[in-house]
Order: structure tokens, then sequence, then C-alpha cells
């Protein structure tokens, strides 16, 4: 299977059946993210223990590729620290903006890989950062909605 089927089948099974597509019991930090772009709204709250990220889920509604992000991206998230969130942000956020030399970090970045053919459609690009930007807004508890921008 190439990258492309890989994609398709990670964007629809998550478009569908997101995974953490919940709010936790407990949480010490909240986000909310809008792309006005596509429409695009998700709130993002997760529990922090110590500098762990122990609990994560989102709730909103969008295209396929926002909810298939968000869902990978929180799979990705749980049990990480703060600054191994941030680090698989950045790796994320320049993989599919298409920065050089991110294609040599795909291999740490595991099934979001998924995610490089965006970068050929720059209007999808924000469609997939938009929880990565949620989150971000979230840890730094900076308040307001995140934006794409």
């Amino acid at each position: 299977m190439d990258l492309r089927e890989l994609y398709q089948e990670v964007i629809l099974d998550h478009g569908k059946s997101p995974r953490n597509h919940r709010f936790p019991e407990r949480h010490n930090r909240e986000g909310r993210g809008y792309n006005p772009l596509c429409g695009d709204k998700i709130a993002l709250r997760l529990q922090l223990d110590g500098d762990t990220i122990s609990d994560v889920g989102f709730v909103g509604q969008g295209c396929a590729i926002s909810q298939a992000s968000c869902s990978t991206m929180t799979e990705a998230i749980k049990g990480k620290t703060v600054e191994e969130a941030e680090a698989l942000f950045l790796r994320f956020h320049a993989m599919v903006m298409g920065e050089d030399g991110a294609n040599d970090d795909s291999d740490s970045l595991g099934k979001l890989v998924v995610f490089a053919g965006v970068r050929e459609f720059p209007m999808r690009v924000k469609c997939a950062t938009l929880g990565w930007h949620t989150l971000n807004h979230a840890l730094h508890e900076e308040g307001g909605e995140a934006k794409t921008e």
C-alpha cells in the first residue's frame, strides 16, 4: 500500500470514528480552535499530571481531514510530556508545510506521516493543523480561539 492509499484509509477511518472524541472526566487545560476557511471548529480538553498529558479529548465538527488529524493527534500525545508534544507539533507542522528537511524526520512521526500529502493542498494544511494549534493554545493557556492563520 502506498502513502496516498494509506492517507485515504486513515482519513476515512479516523474521520468516521474519531478516537478520543469526548471530553475527559478530569481536565486542567482547555482550548478552542476555528478554521474560518473550512468552518472546522473544535474544543480540546486535556489533563496534565505534572508535565505529562495523562488524558486528552476533543469535540467539534469539521471536514474529515480536521477530525482525523485531531483524532490521530490525541492518540499520539497521550502519555507524552508537554515538551515531547510540542516537539511533535513542530515536526508535524514542518512536514505538512513541506519545509526543507521535514521528510528526513518522518520516522519520528509514526502514523502521523500519512498527513504528508496534505502539503500539496495548501487550503487543507489549515484543516490538518487546527487541532495542533488548539493543543498549543491549551498547553500555554492562551485563552480565546486558536486560529490556523
